[in-house]
């Protein structure tokens, strides 16, 4: 069996089962959960890829946090606007830092930010578990579990069926 063939089954079963646990078990957004396990193989696999990606997810998260923030007492389309340029320039200075130089997994937690406030309706000054900022930062954390998750389970299937022998054309 190819390694594509493995890692397709594993992410399809580990998929199924990431749907079925939000929608069921633990209401976490599973489009932010989906975010955070491609931000796991863009920015690598294994233990420091989950690390990496959980690192710059969570640093988009705390930028769009921030941005938020800013302007969370003014209606003003404009100063909202300066807010995001601001917070997009961040994203792209800190992915200087070598371990959170993913520039693309730290869009994608600021992403998850505002995506969950307009799915939830929390804002940036909800308290407790609700907080957007929290419920981004638990998902992407899983999100990244299930990367690593499906990562090993391409090996397991991988192991389970041996590669097909192809046959020399002539």
């Amino acid at each position: 069996m190819s390694k594509m063939t493995a890692l397709s089954i594993s992410v399809g079963v580990l998929g199924m089962l990431s749907t079925l646990m939000t929608a069921t078990v633990w209401p976490l957004p599973v489009w932010v959960l989906f975010l955070a396990w491609a931000s796991f193989f863009f920015v690598g696999s294994g233990i420091s890829g989950l690390l990496k990606s959980v690192a710059c997810n969570w640093t988009g998260i705390a930028i769009a946090t921030a941005t938020l923030w800013s302007v969370q007492s003014t209606e003003s389309a404009l100063l909202l606007s300066i807010a995001v340029g601001v917070g997009s320039l961040v994203m792209v200075q800190v992915s200087r830092v070598p371990w959170i130089s993913g520039t693309p997994a730290i869009v994608f937690g600021f992403a998850m930010t505002v995506g969950t406030i307009a799915a939830t309706g929390n804002g940036v000054t909800t308290a407790g578990f609700g907080h957007p900022a929290l419920v981004a930062a638990t998902t992407a954390l899983v999100g990244a579990g299930f990367g690593l998750a499906s990562e090993w389970g391409a090996t397991l299937i991988g192991n389970l069926v041996p590669p097909r022998a192809v046959a020399a054309p002539g």
